[in-house]
């Protein structure tokens, strides 16, 4: 009966050779691999924006790793087509940030301490990062400082008026440093509108900077944003 047992978990194409995992030790990893999907998900979502269908990944990530490399099993051959069957992975959705890229390196990387047998280690590594994680979340470690005060400023203009010069006597009084990123028109032509990255020398005159501007673009749309960072983050 025993033997039965284990030539159902038999590969077909493995020899005498062929060390067979252990059906114990097999859900002992996947078991060690789903709490650690699960940590990690959890570190994510402390003070962070994510989708449902993220952190579904990010949980079950380090289980189907585990697996791969169990599978594996020390056979060069295999792991070099499973290097390459990883890459060629799309995901077929918006491109993720640096921070949705790199918990998805560290979620394979603990599938990856797993599938070898090193639970331990897996386990120490998930807590260690997740630690840092969620500390640098506490102390929002890598934000502007006075970041309320990068604005993006889109200024509305007729066509026949020259915006040379024309709004920075305004912009130098109320902001520390301004930049005209783009010009565009828009009405079908008859018009251009501006936008100027800025940062704000005080955020209480903002309604009286928005007022003056609007004597100079004949009342006119004016908007005054967040400023979004548009530099690619890998």
């Amino acid at each position: 009966m025993l033997s039965n047992s284990v030539s159902a978990f038999r590969g077909l194409f493995d020899t005498d050779m062929t060390s067979i995992i252990n059906v114990k030790d097999f859900l002992l990893c996947i078991g060690c691999s789903l709490l650690i999907g699960l940590i990690m998900a959890f570190a994510y979502m402390y003070r962070s924006r994510y989708t449902k269908s993220f952190i579904i990944t990010l949980a079950i990530l380090p289980a189907v790793v585990c697996v791969v490399i169990m599978m594996v099993n020390g056979n060069v051959g295999t792991g070099v087509a499973v290097a390459g069957a990883f890459s060629l992975v799309r995901f077929r959705s918006v491109p993720g940030n640096a921070k949705e890229i790199t918990m998805l390196f560290l979620a394979m990387s603990a599938g990856l301490i797993t599938g070898m047998g090193y639970l331990t280690f897996a386990l120490l590594f998930t807590i260690v990062m997740c630690l840092i994680i969620v500390i640098y979340n506490k102390v929002d470690f890598g934000v502007r400082k006075n970041e309320a005060a990068y604005k993006t400023l889109n200024i509305t203009i007729p066509e026949d008026l020259d915006y040379t010069g024309v709004f920075e006597e305004i912009l130098d009084k109320y902001a520390k440093s301004y930049e005209l990123v783009k010009v565009k028109t828009t009405n079908m032509g008859s018009m251009f509108r501006l936008t100027y990255n800025m940062i704000l020398r005080d955020g209480t005159n903002e309604k009286e900077m928005i007022d003056m501007l609007r004597c100079r673009n004949g009342n006119l749309e004016i908007t005054v944003s967040k400023q979004e960072n548009d530099t690619a983050e890998l």
